[in-house]
C-alpha cells in the first residue's frame, strides 16, 4: 500500500521572508552604528519598555520574592535535571594527544567559547523553560561570561520566573531587551557588556531572522523556524494520548506543524475526530493558533508497516518524534533523522519542553537530517594541535614539499625546505613531485 494522507497540509511553515529580512537589516544596521541609545529607542518603540536594561542584584531579587515557593522548587528541579545530563555531555567530549607517525604528536582540545548570548522568549508565552535550557548547558560549558536577554513587558519587565530561573542557570548578566534589539546588544556589546561569541535561544521570526543574518559574525545554535512535532503510533496506541500530544505541540503557534504517522487507519480517524474537540476546550489564545496550526499544517499520513512509517518520519526529520508503538528499541535503533526522540507513552514532548533534562532548543524545518539541537557541545570549539621532533618532522616535510609543488603552491613547499635543510643539511632530498 502506497503511503495515503488522510490530512494534507494546505500550507508550508517557510514564508517568504523578504520583508522580514529587510526590516531586521535595517535595525541591525542602526543598532551596530547608534549603539546603546538606538538599542534603547527600538526597546521603547517596540517594547514600550524604559527601564534599566542591565538587571543589578536588588532587581533580580525583587523578582525572586515574587516567584511563588513551589514554583521555584519546579524551577530547581527543571534545573537540576538540565545540568545534570548537560554534564554527561560535557564528560563525553575528550582531550587527547596521539603519535600519529614516529617524533608526530597531535592532539585535541575542548575549549569552551569565551562569552554566549541566550536568548528568551518573553512575549506570547513566558519561556521559563529557555532560560534554564540554554544557560545551564552554557554554565556547564565552561563560558565565562553568558548573558541571557528577555523582552520586557510594559510597567512590569521582564517575568520574574525567567529572572529567577536565569540567575539560578548561572546567568552572569540579565537584561530587559528582547528582539532584535536585545539580539543586537549581545552581539555587539552594548551596554558594557562583552561580545558574544555565539547566539543560542528560541525566537519569533524577527529573532530567528537577526540570528540569521548575524551568523559568521557571531556563531548562532541553529537556523530556527516554526516548532514541529511527529507522532509515529501503531494499533496498540492510545488515541486519546496521541490526540492530546498533538493539540500540546500545535499550540505553540499558528504555523507550527505536527504529524501523525500511523498503520492503523482506525486510530488515525479517532485521532482526527478527537483533536478538534481537544482544541475547542483549550483557552482563547491556545485554541487559536493550535486551530490554525491543525487546519492548515497538519497532516495525518497512513502507512503500510512500520519499515514505510520510519521512512516517512526519517524525510519529515521532525523537531519532536514521538513513538507510541511497539519494540521501542526497534525504533530507537531504526530511526536516523529528529532533534529529539520521546519513545513510549510514559514520556512526551512536553516533558522534554520543560523539565526532563533533555534540551528543547532543537533543529526544525527538516534540519534534523543533518544537525541535533543545543547541547554543551555548541558551546564549546573542538580545537587540534600539532608538535614535531626534528626527526619526526622529516617525512612529513618531504610528503609537504612534493604535494605542494604539485599543486603548485611553491611557498608552501618551501615552509618545507627550510625546516629540511636546517635540521638535515647534509642529507639529499627528492622535494620535486
Amino acid at each position: 500500500m502506497p503511503v495515503t494522507y488522510l490530512k494534507k497540509a494546505t500550507h508550508t511553515s517557510t514564508e517568504d521572508q523578504n520583508e522580514v529580512n529587510a526590516r531586521v537589516r535595517t535595525m541591525l544596521d542602526d543598532i551596530e552604528s547608534g549603539g546603546d541609545e538606538a538599542a534603547l529607542r527600538y526597546a521603547k518603540e517596540l517594547d514600550k519598555f524604559e527601564g534599566e536594561v542591565i538587571l543589578d542584584a536588588a532587581a533580580i531579587k525583587a523578582a525572586t520574592d515574587k516567584v511563588p515557593a513551589q514554583l521555584q522548587r519546579d524551577i530547581q528541579y527543571a534545573h537540576s535535571n538540565v545540568a545534570k545530563f548537560a554534564e554527561k555531555q560535557r564528560e563525553s567530549l575528550l582531550e587527547f594527544e596521539t603519535e600519529v607517525a614516529p617524533g608526530l604528536i597531535a592532539g585535541q582540545r575542548c575549549i569552551p567559547c569565551r562569552a554566549a548570548g541566550c536568548y528568551v522568549p518573553g512575549g506570547r508565552y513566558s519561556h521559563i523553560a529557555s532560560a534554564i535550557m540554554t544557560v545551564t548547558t552554557a554554565q556547564v560549558a565552561g563560558v565565562n561570561h553568558i548573558m541571557a536577554c528577555s523582552p520586557p513587558r510594559p510597567e512590569e519587565g521582564v517575568a520574574p520566573a525567567i529572572i529567577y530561573a536565569a540567575h539560578i542557570a548561572g546567568a552572569h548578566t540579565l537584561m530587559a531587551m528582547g528582539g532584535v534589539q536585545g539580539v543586537a546588544a549581545m552581539t555587539y556589546g552594548l551596554f558594557g557588556l562583552p561580545k558574544a561569541d555565539i547566539l543560542v535561544g528560541p525566537g519569533n521570526q524577527y529573532v530567528a531572522e537577526a540570528k540569521r543574518i548575524l551568523f559568521g559574525q557571531v556563531g548562532i545554535d541553529m537556523f530556527a523556524g516554526p516548532t514541529d512535532s511527529l507522532i509515529l503510533a501503531d494499533g496498540d496506541a492510545d488515541a486519546e494520548i496521541v490526540a492530546v500530544d498533538l493539540v500540546s505541540q500545535a499550540e505553540h503557534g499558528y504555523n507550527s506543524p505536527v504529524w501523525l504517522v500511523t498503520d492503523n487507519k482506525a486510530l488515525a480517524e479517532t485521532v482526527m475526530a478527537r483533536v478538534p474537540e481537544l482544541i475547542a476546550d483549550l483557552p482563547e489564545l491556545n485554541r487559536d493558533n493550535a486551530a490554525a496550526a491543525w487546519r492548515d499544517y497538519a497532516e495525518v499520513i497512513l502507512c503500510s508497516d512500520r519499515e514505510e512509517m520510519a521512512g516517512v518520519s526519517d524525510d519529515t526529520a521532525p523537531e519532536h518524534l514521538t513513538v507510541q508503538a511497539k519494540d521501542l528499541d526497534w525504533w530507537l535503533q531504526r530511526l536516523q533523522c529528529y532533534g529529539s526522540l520521546f519513545l513510549g507513552e510514559e514520556t512526551t514532548v512536553s516533558y522534554g519542553d520543560k523539565a526532563a533534562g533533555t534540551n528543547h532548543v532543537l533543529p526544525t524545518s527538516g534540519a534534523a537530517r543533518y544537525t541535533g539541537g543545543l547541547s554543551v557541545h555548541k558551546y564549546m570549539k573542538v580545537v587540534t594541535w600539532q608538535k614535531a621532533t626534528r626527526e619526526g618532522s622529516m617525512p612529513v616535510a618531504e610528503a609537504t614539499a612534493r604535494i605542494s609543488r604539485l599543486e603548485g603552491m611553491e611557498g608552501h613547499a618551501r615552509a618545507a625546505d627550510v625546516r629540511l635543510h636546517k635540521y638535515f643539511p647534509d642529507k639529499q632530498f627528492e622535494l620535486k613531485p
